[in-house]
């Protein structure tokens, strides 16, 4: 079992920036890779980046070069970095944590990028 918890969402203005983090506890050595996930309002829930044990990343096309996942493994937490944000970035954001054949997943964080 593995735990996850989120925190790091808000309000912010297009143009700024926030910092997502998503805390890991439990069976923690068994993780393969964790993830983020955003669901924007009415729509389906997308990957936006991973990060694997090896410490490999990959991320959704259309937001590389804004966005940045990585991880401080002596806190047990992954980071998504979410720069030069626009309002349709707006969405609930969630991390996903890979231990085959299971996943998990946390509550969610709410995004909404407005003026």
């Amino acid at each position: 079992q593995v735990q996850l918890v989120e925190s790091g969402g808000g309000l912010v203005q297009p143009g700024g920036s926030l910092r997502l983090s998503c805390a890991a506890s439990g069976s923690i050595f068994s993780i393969y890779a964790m993830r983020w996930y955003r669901q924007p309002p009415g729509k389906q829930r997308e990957l936006v980046a991973a990060i694997f044990r090896s410490g490999n990343t990959n991320y959704a096309n259309s937001l590389k070069g804004r966005f940045t996942i990585s991880r401080d493994s002596a806190k047990n937490t992954v980071y998504l970095q979410m720069n030069s944000l626009k309002p349709e970035d707006t969405a609930v954001y969630y991390c996903n944590a890979v231990v085959p054949p299971s996943e998990y997943w946390g509550q969610g964080t709410q995004v909404t990028v407005s003026s």
